[in-house]
């Protein structure tokens, strides 16, 4: 998470200094950096999540981590933003790091720890999301965009290195790959029919579709706060890099809590919190306005994700989590793929500061779903 979140911040300004060799609008190539890879991996998600299903939840995580590695430090040889948003694009059909782990968490823990365990591995991935952003942030300083690549392809390569040498599985597939009982359409049919199932996926759809549709405007917003300009990178990373450190924490203690009064609840509090405090985020006037309640923000919205994780393993049955968390990781890619461009029009019509109350009335409807739609579970 160190490696694909330490570019995230700055790709709107890597689009800028690339410039386009088609004549294209900038502000639509930043928006596809984002939403082109997003696109790709909702289509190619499911696909894994089946294989992984019949073929180990191991193997797909070493395949998005080298793969990933692999990508990232091609990026850094691009001549155009076109170029870089078609790397993007490939980078999400290789991808899908969180969808694999989340399935070979889920496919070992305990059905009534699933809220801690996956509350320990946002633990992983906060960390990384918060690191991240500041190695990147800082890296493109002071030794320029093109650098930030090869930092991040290295840490791939670590972490698809720790996997293959550091992981035990003991799959055991439930059918032979030829005896399947479930076609993958009939598969994600079954799925999709569980109760509790599709609102949680909307729940999803609806977390991913807040988290990022800021990230195309947030450096633009840090540039017009900032005192010092030209330390914008870093500021962006710091902003993004708090809120990371916030979810993660609050992840962890969420989770637990879940598991014990229920994820539903901890869904309708998480998203009630996370639209209050978007929605100043409109009205910042300095950097650490921002990064304030930014964080804050980050911590609510941290207790949203392993409950989502943990509802999806309580509504389905066991064998089932490759599909599963393959068809989670599609609707979250989804709601990227969408996001970023939606920002981008908001801004574009009423300005960047708009986004940011727009993100909090989202979450606001991320509430009324999980209250009267989202039944509720022993999980």
């Amino acid at each position: 998470m160190i490696g694909f979140s330490s570019v995230f911040p700055f790709l709107p300004l890597y689009v800028h200094e690339l410039g386009s060799s088609l004549g294209m609008d900038e502000g639509i190539l930043a928006g596809l950096v984002y939403s082109g890879q997003a696109f790709t991996m909702m289509l190619a998600s499911p696909l894994w999540g089946s294989l992984a299903d019949r073929y180990g939840r191991k193997m797909m995580v070493e395949r998005s981590m080298f793969g990933g590695a692999l990508l990232l430090v091609v990026m850094a040889f691009v001549r155009s933003a076109e170029q870089l948003v078609l790397l993007r694009m490939l980078q999400g059909l290789i991808t899908g790091t969180a969808g694999a782990a989340n399935a070979l968490v889920a496919a070992v823990v305990p059905r009534e720890r699933m809220g801690y365990a996956m509350g320990l591995l946002q633990v992983a991935a906060g960390a990384g999301l918060a690191v991240g952003p500041l190695i990147g942030g800082a890296t493109a300083d002071a030794f320029g965009y093109r650098a930030a690549f090869y930092v991040t392809g290295a840490m791939l390569f670590l972490g698809g290195t720790v996997v293959l040498f550091g992981v035990k599985e003991h799959f055991k597939p439930p059918l032979a790959p030829g005896k399947a009982g479930f076609g993958f359409l009939t598969e994600c049919h079954s799925i999709l029919a569980s109760p509790n199932v599709s609102a949680t996926y909307a729940m999803r759809f609806i977390n991913q579709l807040s988290r990022m549709i800021i990230i195309p405007v947030l450096p633009l917003l840090i540039v017009n706060i900032a005192v010092n300009a030209s330390k914008a990178n870093t500021l962006t990373g710091l902003v993004v890099g708090a809120a990371s450190a916030a979810a993660t924490l609050a992840g962890l203690m969420l989770g637990k809590i879940g598991d014990r009064i229920g994820h539903r609840k901890i869904l309708i509090a998480c998203s009630i919190g996370a639209g209050l405090l978007f929605l100043p985020q409109s009205l910042v006037t300095a950097p650490w306005q921002l990064v304030v309640l930014h964080t804050l923000a980050g911590a609510a919205a941290g207790g949203i994700v392993p409950a989502i994780s943990a509802l999806l393993a309580s509504c389905t049955r066991p064998g089932q989590e490759g599909a599963v968390y393959g068809l989670d990781n599609s609707v979250g890619s989804g709601a990227r793929a969408v996001a970023p461009m939606l920002g981008v029009t908001i801004a574009a019509l009423t300005g960047v500061r708009s986004v940011f109350a727009a993100t909090g009335l989202v979450y606001f409807c991320a509430a009324a779903i999980a209250l009267w739609i989202l039944k509720p579970t022993r999980g």
